[in-house]
């Protein structure tokens, strides 16, 4: 894969991490004014999921306690890191330097805790996160050496 065709891929992977949890976010807000525990009872319900198990529970106790300031807090966090997302992805598209650093930085900010996660628990999501994590990180060095070696050639001076 060419590196500017690496790069619009991770523009796209950003900009749909970025609607995911933006739609996430517009969920969070459509729970605000409603009874969230006895909606995630009957999410429990439905699914055919027993209550009283140890997941089911912590998800309706998670429920329990979210208030219509604390789902407008996290509603408000995803936009915000939906934004960024976003941004992030225009930078790339656009092949700037800046979002080439950015995407390289904040991947390669989550490939410490993506490891240990693999070595505490071996399943092949965490497997898949760190593959992706170090396929970014690998291909934003790339094209940062790219763009490093072509301003390196405009400012040599022709002769």
């Amino acid at each position: 894969m060419r590196s500017p065709d690496g790069v619009r891929a991770i523009a796209a992977l950003e900009a749909a991490k970025g609607a995911l949890v933006l739609i996430a976010g517009c969920g969070l807000l459509s729970l605000v004014h409603h009874d969230a525990q006895r909606l995630a009872e009957a999410l429990v319900a439905h699914m055919h999921l027993n209550p009283a198990s140890h997941y089911p529970q912590i998800f309706i106790s998670a429920a329990a306690r979210l208030s219509d300031s604390r789902l407008i807090l996290l509603a408000g966090g995803a936009a915000l890191y939906s934004l960024v997302r976003f941004v992030e992805a225009w930078g790339l598209w656009r092949r700037l330097r800046w979002a080439e650093w950015f995407a390289a930085v904040s991947g390669a900010i989550y490939l410490p805790f993506e490891a240990y996660e693999l070595l505490e628990r071996m399943d092949w999501t965490s497997a898949v996160a760190l593959v992706v994590n170090l396929l970014v990180v690998a291909l934003m060095y790339r094209a940062l050496r790219q763009s490093q070696q072509r301003n390196a050639a405009r400012n040599q001076p022709s002769t």
